[in-house]
Formats: structure tokens, C-alpha cells, sequence
């Protein structure tokens, strides 16, 4: 099998909150990465939508987002940024590794139970299948390289075994 590539591949969620961690924890990262690697960078709008969002308040932050992007030093030219509900591969791909994905790797992934707290009952599938959205964003591309914080670490795993069709 001919190996890929290298390509990082980024999203950030437009949630209103960007704050100085965003920007020292990834964003900052991100314009350094585009000098070495093809890079493509995501505002996960579809991963937003897992918790109720005011569509108007939505598209300003997907805006907010992305300037954020382009005034922290990611190039354009260099770059690839764009909003993931206009490329609707995405949620396909997403579709099809729902029928790979298994409940068992889902029920050990603990961000949900994290966001979702002791309220499970009331949460939204599309919060429980998260990470296979991301698996999906991240294997549309073939990226080699997904920079994320510790709490996504988990979800890279499952993308992995997702990726390998891993039955068990």
C-alpha cells in the first residue's frame, strides 16, 4: 500500500468562546504547521450542532472563526480553511463509518459521558456519535497528522480502528 501524503487536518468548533487557549493550544500551532505540511483547517460547524445552537449566533461564530484563522497568520495561499457543512462529504462519509463503527467502541468513549453528564437519557445521538463525525473528517482527506488536545485522543483511536474495519 503506497503511503499518503503528509497532511494535517484541524477543525475548530465556532462556539462564541475563542480565548487565548485556542490561540496558544492550536490556532498559534497551526500557523507554524502550514510552513512544513499541506494543511487543511476546519470550522466544524456540523460538530457544533451536536448541542443546540442559535442559527443566526451559528454563522456569526463560524465567521468569527475563520477571521480568527486568517488574523493569527493562516495563509490562504498556503492553506486550505474552510466551513465543513459546505462540503457535504463529510456527513456522508460519516454515514458510512456508522455502519463500521461499533456501540462498544462508542460506549467507551468518555467525552461523551463527559458533555453529556447524568443526563444521558436527554442527549443528542449526534453528541454520542461525535467521534465518528471526526473519524469521517479526518479519513475524507487521509490526513497523516491531526493535531489535538488530550480530550481528542480517544476519538484519533477509535478513528484508527474505524479506519482498519476492526470488528472486535
Amino acid at each position: 500500500m503506497a503511503a499518503f501524503k503528509e497532511l494535517v487536518f484541524s477543525g475548530v468548533q465556532p462556539t462564541g468562546n475563542l480565548h487565548l487557549g485556542n490561540y496558544l493550544g492550536a490556532i498559534k500551532r497551526f500557523v507554524e504547521m502550514q510552513a512544513r505540511s499541506e494543511c487543511l483547517y476546519c470550522v466544524v460547524d456540523l460538530h457544533a450542532i451536536t448541542l443546540w445552537q442559535n442559527p443566526a449566533e451559528l454563522r456569526s461564530q463560524i465567521r468569527e472563526v475563520t477571521a480568527a484563522f486568517l488574523a493569527a497568520g493562516i495563509d490562504p495561499k498556503r492553506s486550505i480553511v474552510f466551513n465543513q457543512s459546505q462540503v457535504h462529504e463529510h456527513a456522508e462519509l460519516a454515514w458510512v463509518l456508522n455502519c463500521v463503527a461499533r456501540l462498544g467502541w462508542l460506549n467507551r468513549m468518555t467525552q461523551f459521558k463527559d458533555k453529556a453528564g447524568k443526563d444521558r437519557e436527554n442527549a443528542s445521538v449526534g453528541l454520542y456519535d461525535y467521534p465518528v463525525l471526526m473519524a469521517a473528517d479526518i479519513l475524507a482527506y487521509r490526513a497523516t497528522h491531526v493535531p489535538v488536545g488530550e480530550d481528542q485522543k480517544q476519538h484519533l483511536e477509535l478513528t484508527r480502528d474505524i479506519a482498519h474495519g476492526h470488528m472486535g
